[in-house]
């Protein structure tokens, strides 16, 4: 069965919205993940050796949290974190939040973030996102009408990412299963390690992205590509930290321990795409949604297997949407080169 969008957002009432900053040194951004009014019940699973998060901690399934309301993925490292301030205090106007207080609307919204880093890259290592970038993007994700497409590539969280020395950017999936339980994934693919086989000039998830057969570029192309590759990399310097981040969102009625087995499960897609992950400058970081509109089979103590299996295949087809559409970018004194110039066939299909 197909999607509307192929997109995150085909798990009823999941918005995405992007905050975009690029020039005067700038080549970075924040991108918002927003829950249905009330919330969601949300867990992450952190496998990196280098994370930025906040918040994290109250998604552990003995803690008192249970449903949040927005997540943040953005870029500027540890900084851009600041970026969740904004969604917070935008939330708060709204009055969507944990109740704390004894007056209507005295509520603390508990909003989980994880950064990527792409300091620098825009040329101002300063120059990254903050809580004006963070409310910038969840107004625009509130904007959206539900069910909205999601755009990829080199956008919010995504302007100024990297997986090993090419472009990477924001890429999303998702899926209808048998059961008619949607699930659907968003990646920042930005990533230490490659996302191409060396001897083919293959993307790595496209032997297990089930989308079809391998795009193997020809024997010319993966050489002429190399040379560029290398030009560029020498021009641009030694090789920075990076991390890829992901949302798996599903509509079954998932309780916290299932959406935690949810999120570690999906980073087998990300080990499908990327060669190596989960290094010391990886800060790998993956949470799972559960909207709860759809009932799993009771009488099946094993029916949570499906959303795990097509969570870890959906980031993975997500990261290769997210290279198929990144683009080239000059910036910083450096050229960072997209697959689609070096190789063809870029492609933004929703």
């Amino acid at each position: 069965m197909t999607t509307r969008n192929d997109a995150l957002t085909d798990v009823p009432g999941l918005r995405v919205g992007h905050a975009t900053l690029v020039g005067d040194g700038f080549l970075t951004g924040t991108t918002v993940v927003l829950a249905p009014e009330g919330g969601a019940v949300t867990a992450v699973d952190v496998r990196g050796g280098g994370p930025g998060t906040r918040e994290t901690d109250a998604l552990d399934p003995r803690n008192l949290v249970q449903r949040i309301e927005a997540i943040v993925l953005t870029g500027g490292s540890a900084f851009g974190l600041d970026a969740a301030s904004g969604v917070v205090a935008w939330l708060e106007d709204q009055g969507r939040g944990v109740p704390a207080g004894t007056n209507p609307g005295e509520v603390v919204p508990v909003v989980p973030a994880a950064c990527a880093f792409d300091l620098g890259r825009g040329g101002d290592w300063r120059a990254r996102p903050d809580a004006a970038t963070g409310r910038a993007a969840v107004e625009a994700a509130a904007a959206t009408e539900p069910g909205s497409p999601v755009q990829e590539g080199n956008i919010g969280a995504g302007t100024g990412a990297l997986v090993g020395k090419l472009r990477g950017g924001i890429g999303t999936a998702s899926t209808v299963l048998d059961s008619g339980i949607t699930v659907s994934a968003l990646v920042v693919a930005n990533a230490a390690g490659s996302a191409v086989d060396p001897a083919t000039g293959a993307l790595y998830g496209e032997f297990f992205a089930g989308t079809g057969p391998v795009t193997y570029p020809t024997p010319q192309a993966h050489e002429a590509a190399g040379k560029r590759i290398a030009e560029a990399a020498t021009a641009n310097g030694p090789q920075p930290l990076n991390t890829t981040l992901a949302v798996v969102a599903t509509d079954a009625d998932l309780n916290r321990a299932q959406a935690q087995k949810v999120a570690g499960t999906a980073h087998d897609g990300i080990a499908r795409a990327v060669r190596p992950v989960h290094l010391l400058n990886d800060g790998d970081t993956v949470f799972a949604v559960a909207t709860g509109e759809r009932p799993l089979d009771t009488a099946n103590p094993l029916a949570l297997n499906e959303v795990l299996a097509a969570g870890a295949d959906l980031v993975t087809r997500a990261i290769v949407r997210a290279l198929r559409a990144a683009e080239t970018v000059t910036a910083g004194g450096g050229t960072h080169l997209s697959y689609g110039d070096l190789y063809g066939g870029r492609s933004t299909a929703t």
